[in-house]
Formats: C-alpha cells, structure tokens, sequence
C-alpha cells in the first residue's frame, strides 16, 4: 500500500497538512491526548481531495511536544460522537520584526459546528500518515449546499 505520508515542521507544512484533512471524520474515542507522552494523536477517515475518483481512507495524525490540549465545544465524554475537522491553524508566540523567534505556539483544529481543539505546543511537529487502502465515498463534502 502506498499511501499519504507527510510531516509538518513549520507552519507553511501545517496548511498543507490541513488542507490533506479538510473534511476528515472523526469519533470522539478516537482522539487522545498522552501528557506522559507529550502526544496529542488521532485516526479519521480522510477525504482524499488529491484523488481522480470520491475516496475516504483511514488515516491517522499526531503531534508532538504538546504542552497543553484544550476543548471548546466539544462533547468529551461522547465517545461514538463524530467531528468533522474543517482547518488547522497555527498562532506563534513571538513574532518579531516578521520573525518567529520562539517556535511555539497553539495549533487550532477547528470542527465543523463551532468545535475546536487547542494544542499549546513547544514546536510544530507532526505527522499524518494514510493507514488503509482508499474505499468509495458515499459523496463529496459541499460546504455550498447550505448557502454558506
């Protein structure tokens, strides 16, 4: 299987990967955060934009040097509940002189809904990996269909 395999160390690396995800769905038992670990991970089916026909696969993305994960809007204890991330984002801590001079930050997932997820993180650090061989979608996300 040769699947979507990238890594993300900037925050020009991140919009890529956030654009890989765009649409990608997710039960809520499927996100953790390992303090221990530093380790904020998560298996979705990926919609995959790159593709010439409408396919999902299962993928899975981590972060590390996670210092804190925060939530907003989201249903913690409903486990079977599905998200559907829309963007990840990145906010520096220190910008100087059009400068980053600290490599930390907040890496903002945000869902579909008004959900987010907040990592306070030491650096960008992540990586996305495809774990499964594509299978059919049952359509093409539209995020015109309800006028917006």
């Amino acid at each position: 299987m040769s699947g979507l395999k990238l890594a993300a160390a900037d925050a020009e690396d991140l919009e890529i990967l956030s654009a890989r995800l765009q649409d990608a769905t997710a039960k809520l038992k499927n996100i953790t955060w390992l303090p221990g670990r530093r380790r904020f991970a998560m298996v979705m089916n990926r919609y995959r934009w790159e593709a010439d026909r409408d396919t999902r696969v299962l993928a899975g993305l981590h972060f590390d040097s996670v210092l804190k994960v925060q939530s907003q809007n989201i249903k913690l204890g409903a486990g079977e509940a599905v998200v559907s991330l829309l963007a990840i984002r990145f906010t520096g801590n220190n910008v100087q002189d059009g400068e980053d001079k600290d490599p930390g930050g907040v890496i903002e997932l945000t869902f579909a809904g008004g959900g987010a997820i907040r990592l306070t993180v030491e650096c960008i650090d992540a990586e996305l990996a495809d774990l499964t061989r594509p299978w059919a979608a049952r359509g093409r996300p539209d995020h015109d269909r309800d006028g917006m």
